[in-house]
């Protein structure tokens, strides 16, 4: 690469830049040691500036007394008092620039990372729903437990509108029954687990502990309810974190509004400018919209289906809370005509015809000609980091999937997939680990979460909302997926490698049998489809972890 940096520096710019780029004579470079205000700020001058982005640095910001540079990142910035100080006097000055040299997209170029420490699983969710812009780690229940008593007491969200009803007593036994049946059965299954699939001279100990234990926790987690705290932390961008604190306050769930304002509180101390407008009364309005848009659609859903659900005998109702095998995976929607768009697709970049003229074309190709073109696009796949392109865009799957919330969990991930749930119940009946049957440990694990069963029902009569709170993994949700082609190889390809939970990788691999039925030669390259049941899921996993342990010494 050519370097075009030839702008002269002193000797004094030299030593006022040094600590904020990576390097002083290159044309690419970086950002250091620079609130984030300062960077989203700083890049939005830019795109306005026949300028350098080192001499806008220097020029417009460093030098720039209003900007109060120096207090915010100079020796007061190791006094947080005098560095908030300035930050607060330094925000006019970064709102002018902001809004001066930008619009929304703007605030995508600051961002912050936050945590959010005991948090319910419906909270977790709901800062996870954010497509774009935020990216989410949450604790996992595959390998940490989640019976640790603090005070006595389970660390489940004691939600407050059933605590201060009369289901307060329920709620916390149904939850607490949970928690014990859960905490009961997690060493006599260990002890099954490990007797199943004892240990080989090939096997580290420490590999072996891990994956038996993750194995142990993967069979149990559906004993925990909805209400059982985590820790998410996420970045996200300004823009997007805006957007996420308008809809946490338009959520049902007080937990999640107040959720939305400890947040913002926070976010106020690290990208106050990006952020400002989710608290103002455009904000306000916006989380009002989609609060009251949702619920006057939730209330002409009821009204429309009233009739089919006042016509349902008990014995259908009894029926659909029944324990329920096994998911469900149906492929509702497909396009007839995908092989011929992805193929003009592939052709159209190579070409100067329209995309209508293509599709002509490629109408009167043959089977031979077609599966040659799609060949040579895809190439030779080493691994399934080696994805198609965006020709695979072109057509979409749509899929309605009942499964077990445990398995909706870790599927919610896929942001960019359009993703809806239906409200978390117990009207589809829960899942029993086949291991837990084969341990004969099944008794007490269908005990508690039929009680549950019947707490969440008792509760939603009068809390529907919150009733939700105690539903358990095991139980199983409706949600409806529709990806892409490319998608569907990163999705299918990565949920049902080895490693994944069992619940999971069963829906990854019905899902690849239900494109491949209607297009087998589009899924023809999905080379790394995993088709195959494991005893240890994580021991492969925890193996490639030693070898890289004993690499390490």
């Amino acid at each position: 690469m050519t370097d075009f940096w030839e702008e002269s520096l002193t000797e004094q710019e030299i030593c006022l830049l040094q600590p904020f780029v990576t390097n002083l004579d290159r044309s690419v470079f970086g950002l250091r040691n620079l609130p984030e205000v300062v960077k989203g700020a700083l890049f939005s001058r830019y795109s306005r500036s026949d300028k350098s982005l080192r001499r806008i640095l220097l020029d417009e910001f460093i030098k720039e007394s209003e900007a109060s540079f120096a207090q915010i990142v100079g020796e007061a910035a190791n006094n947080n008092a005098d560095q908030l100080v300035a930050i607060q006097q330094a925000e006019a000055f970064y709102d002018r620039v902001l809004i001066g040299y930008g619009d929304d997209s703007v605030a995508e170029l600051g961002g912050a990372h936050i945590a959010c420490e005991g948090i319910s699983n419906i909270a977790a969710k709901a800062l996870e729903d954010s497509r774009l812009g935020i990216s989410p780690l949450e604790k996992s229940t595959r390998y940490v437990p989640f019976n640790r008593k603090i005070n006595g007491r389970y660390r489940y969200h004691r939600e407050s509108s059933i605590i201060a009803s009369s289901h307060a007593s329920v709620y916390e036994a149904t939850l607490d029954r949970l928690f014990d049946t859960y905490t009961g059965l997690t060493e006599p299954l260990l002890i099954w687990v490990r007797s199943c699939t004892p240990q080989d001279t090939t096997t580290s100990e420490r590999a072996y502990n891990n994956a038996t234990r993750a194995k142990t926790l993967d069979l149990l987690r559906g004993l925990l309810p909805m209400a059982t705290l985590t820790n998410v932390g996420l970045f996200g961008n300004g823009r997007a974190l805006e957007y996420l604190l308008v809809k946490l306050a338009a959520s049902p769930h007080e937990e999640v509004r107040t959720l939305g304002i400890s947040m913002q509180q926070e976010l106020d101390h690290l990208i106050p400018s990006f952020v400002k407008r989710a608290k103002t009364e455009r904000g306000a309005k916006a989380a009002l919209y989609l609060s009251k848009n949702s619920q006057r659609t939730k209330l002409l859903a009821e009204n429309l289906l009233k009739t089919r659900i006042e016509t349902r005998d008990l014995a259908s109702l009894h029926k659909e809370i029944e324990p329920a095998p096994t998911s469900t995976v149906q492929l509702v929607e497909h396009d007839p005509d995908a092989e011929v768009k992805i193929i003009a697709a592939i052709l159209y970049s190579h070409t100067d015809l329209t995309f209508e003229q293509l599709k002509e074309y490629v109408a009167s190709l043959s089977t031979t000609e077609r599966v040659e073109i799609i060949s040579t696009y895809v190439g030779e796949r080493e691994s399934r980091f080696h994805r198609p392109g965006r020709a695979f865009e072109e057509t979409y799957y749509t899929f309605d999937i009942l499964a077990d919330l445990g398995a909706y969990r870790d599927l919610h991930r896929h942001r960019v997939l359009t993703q809806e749930r239906q409200s978390y119940s117990v009207h589809h009946g829960y899942i029993v680990p086949p291991e837990i049957e084969a341990a004969k440990l099944t008794q007490p694990y269908r005990d508690a979460l039929e009680f549950a069963a019947e707490t969440t029902e008792l509760i939603s009569k009068d809390l529907p909302d919150a009733a939700q709170y105690v539903v358990p993994f095991a139980y199983r949700v409706r949600w409806r997926m529709k990806m892409n082609l490319r998608e569907a190889y990163h999705f299918v390809e990565l949920r049902s490698s080895r490693q994944g939970h069992p619940s999971y990788r069963a829906i990854a691999q019905e899902i690849y049998r239900q494109i491949a039925a209607v297009h087998p030669a589009l899924v023809a390259h999905m080379h790394f489809v995993d088709m195959n049941d494991y005893a240890l899921e994580r021991l492969a996993a925890e193996q490639r972890i030693d070898t890289k342990l004993q690499q390490r010494q």
